[in-house]
This record gives structure tokens, sequence and C-alpha cells, in this order.
């Protein structure tokens, strides 16, 4: 047999239980204070990223244990073959790129206004505190922008352990438990699971603070199309660090005002349309998936993820095979 002949459906349903309840549990103070992600409370937004790592090591050291643990859930520098410095690399800056050019893509609908020449929307964020009114007194804006711009490499690599809280639970560990369904479908569930776990926190704003309810929806959209990237590096590797590194990227470039500082001073948008969150952002993401398919990188073939090395076959074709067999 080419695959697993079934689901650890008791792994899964642990793993699940206890990365979704701990998110539920650390988002519950910003609920019961009434000030959402204004409260004080939303430093523990730091703790909640750790939820998965905390439930894989719970599921796989005592509730349902696996052979091999650092193999299985990708903690490895790559398998050997998989050429897997260069997705270290795409992991380190690709995501990076596709986020820094979501908003140009916004622009050209329409959706976002981009100020690249006098940067005021990010002049108007730095006057608005006092270490950015410091900041400006020593260095012009064009450098700072230089700077940021320059510097989002570093930040990625700063850090990347607080993704590898996330990481290790949805690529390292629920992604290869779901092959047995076939890759496409693993992918497209742990990313859209990826997702749901994020809704305590969309509920309260976060990201999508226009839509805090058809948020949730669109933050599944988001992290499926993200977590087919995200997943792709981690079966064509076997390694979970290039998809914390890629996850990190996302996250340095739109925390740290890379965003911010492309658009015009006093302009509002919509996280629902614009930025990689939003739809107009989503486009080059999956045009990289086609890509990948075109090119057939897509199922990854000769996966390390698998037993055999070959594509892990949907149940009801491992099922077929094995009756004509």
């Amino acid at each position: 047999m080419n695959t697993r002949a079934r689901l650890n459906l008791r792994g899964i349903g642990w793993f699940l239980a206890i990365a979704f309840g701990l998110a539920w549990i650390l988002t519950l103070p910003m609920y019961l204070d009434g000030r959402g992600v204004s409260s004080p409370w939303v430093q523990l937004i730091l703790f909640i990223n750790f939820t998965p790592a905390i439930a894989t090591l719970i599921v796989t050291r005592w509730i349902s244990p696996l052979a091999h643990v650092r193999r299985s859930t990708g903690l490895r520098w790559g398998a050997k073959g998989s050429y897997w410095g260069w997705y270290w690399l795409f992991g380190w800056l690709g995501l990076t790129i596709l986020v820094m050019v979501a908003p140009f893509v916004g622009a050209l609908f329409g959706h976002y206004p981009l100020d690249l020449q006098h940067f005021s929307g990010y002049r108007a964020a730095l006057e608005s505190t006092a270490q950015g009114q410091q900041t400006l007194s020593r260095w012009p804006l064009e450098t700072i922008v230089q700077f940021t711009m320059l510097s989002l490499p570093l930040v990625t690599l700063l850090i990347s352990p607080v993704n590898f809280g996330e990481e290790w639970g949805w690529r390292g560990y629920l992604l290869p438990q779901l092959l047995p369904l076939g890759q496409w479908p693993a992918l497209l569930i742990s990313g859209a699971i990826w997702g749901l776990w994020h809704a305590p926190l969309i509920l309260l704003g976060l990201n999508y603070p226009q839509h805090p309810i058809l948020g949730v929806g669109l933050m599944v959209i988001f992290c499926t199309i993200i977590g087919i990237i995200l997943g792709w590096l981690r079966l064509a590797t076997g390694s979970v660090w290039p998809a914390v590194l890629g996850h990190a990227g996302i996250d340095a470039t739109s925390q740290f005002g890379a965003i911010l500082m492309l658009t015009q001073v006093g302009v509002t948008y919509d996280t629902a349309q614009v930025t990689i969150l939003g739809w107009t952002g989503w486009l080059l993401p999956l045009l990289f998936i086609v890509c990948l398919v075109v090119t057939r990188r897509l199922p990854v073939h000769n996966s390390p993820d698998t037993p055999s090395g070959t594509i892990s076959m949907p149940l009801p074709l491992v099922a077929s095979r094995q009756a004509s067999a």
C-alpha cells in the first residue's frame, strides 16, 4: 500500500479540541472586558499562537504517539534530495514579495489609494506616536521607508519562533495526518481549519474590523489559499521550517508598517478587498498555485511525508485499487 490505510481520528480529534479550546479560553478575557482587540488582554495573542504547537506536543506524546515524531512532524532541515534549501529561500522571501505586491493589485482595481511619492499615510502614522516623531527628527522619511523594506527579511527571522507555534500544528502535524484523504483534500481541509481557528479573534474585529462576522469566512478563504502554498513547502521538503518562514514573512510584512507606508493619509480601506487579506490580494497567490499545478509541482511527487515517496491517494481510490489487485 502506498499510503496510510486510515485517518488517525483519535489524534486529529484531540489535536483540534486542544488547539481550538485553548484559543477560545485565551480569547475569553477580551470578550469579558468588552474592549475586544483594544483590550490590554490582546497581549494574549502571543500565547494563542502557540496553542497548535501545544496540541501537537500533547497528542504526539501522550494521546496518540507517533513513531519518529521529529520526522513525522517535519522537525528536520529537509529530506535528502528534496532541494530543501531553495524551498527555505522561497519561504523566507517569496511570501514577503506576494504580500508587498498585493496593495498594487488592489490599486489596479481602484480599492487601494497609493502614495509612492510622499508616503503620506506612513508619515501620519509615525507622527501620531512619540517614538515615530523622534525617528522622523533623525532621518528623512525616504530613508526610513528604505530601511523598513530592507529589514523585512531580518524581521521575518526574528518573529519566526512565534510562527512556529502555529506551523508545527497546522503543517507539521495536521496536514500529514490528513494525507490519507489525498493531497488536495488534505491541503484544502487543513487550510480551512486553520482559518476557522482564528474565529475567536476575527469576531472581535481582528484583520477584518469592518466585517467581524463575514470576516470569519474571509479568513477561511485566505488561510485555505495561503495554506496550499505553505503546505506545498511542507510536502515538497518533509520539513515544517520553510512554512514557518513563509508564515513569518506574511506577518512581518503585514504587521510592521510595510503595507501602511504605501497608502495615502486620511484614506480608509477595506481589508476584505485589499492587502493580502482581501480578494484582490488573493489573486497573485492563486495565480502562483495555478503555476504549481501547470508545472506539475502540485500535487507533490515523491513527497517525503508519504511512506513510499509517492503521491498519496484518496481513500476511495486506494480501496478500488486493492479490490482490483
